[in-house]
């Protein structure tokens, strides 16, 4: 949401990540695959209930997603397998994410803590992503279109928003962890409806 409804800023910081880190000679699938290293490990993390390591290697992984695109753009090295292989790697992160979660076992909320991340996982995961890319697969929308879907809760505000979670979780209380889960997980169905109603609603016409 926030990169699509304010592009300006996202290029600008986009920008100076590719600025800083292009002098760093390490190639954009390099950045990607770290971003896989550093999850993959928090993932570990959480799986021994080690909350904070947990979080902090998350929110390396997150920040080196970051850069990876911003370094392909300013060595001018943007290519579509590049795209796709980041693409793959980004589902990757944020799942390790919440499976990590569900082994390290949050509080309940009205219903078991293991219920609100495997709503998560559908939807925010899964659905909201698989709405978009089918609407242009089968061809419903314009590029345009497509590119204008936007959403309530995407993938940098979902992540955003669960290591919130965590850190508050770390810091005062585990329940902080559940109620972050389950607001993702609803705004994360929400958008998934607002896509499929904006696919609907733009339809490309034959």
């Amino acid at each position: 949401m926030l990169k699509s409804r304010y592009p300006n800023i996202s290029k600008k910081i986009s920008n100076n990540l590719g600025t800083i880190f292009s002098k760093i000679p390490i190639s954009p699938t390099t950045w990607t695959i770290l971003s896989l290293l550093f999850a993959f490990v928090g993932f570990l993390a959480l799986y021994k209930k080690f909350l904070f390591y947990g979080f902090l290697f998350f929110l390396a992984a997150g920040f080196i997603d970051a850069v990876d695109g911003a370094v392909a753009r300013k060595k001018n090295k943007e290519t579509n397998l590049g795209a796709y292989i980041d693409g793959i790697a980004d589902r990757l992160v944020e799942s390790m994410l919440i499976l990590g979660l569900m082994f390290y076992g949050i509080p309940e909320f009205y219903i078991p803590g293991y219920i609100w991340l495997a709503i998560l996982l559908f939807f925010g995961s899964c659905m909201t992503t698989f709405a978009k890319v089918y609407a242009d697969h089968r061809k419903a929308l314009t590029e345009k279109e497509l590119k204008n879907m936007g959403g309530i809760l995407e993938r940098t505000e979902r992540v955003s928003l669960i290591l919130a979670g965590m850190l508050l979780g770390y810091l005062y209380d585990e329940k902080y962890i559940t109620y972050s889960i389950a607001l993702a997980a609803a705004l994360a169905a929400a958008t998934f409806m607002q896509r499929v109603h904006y696919t609907i609603k733009h339809e490309k016409k034959e």
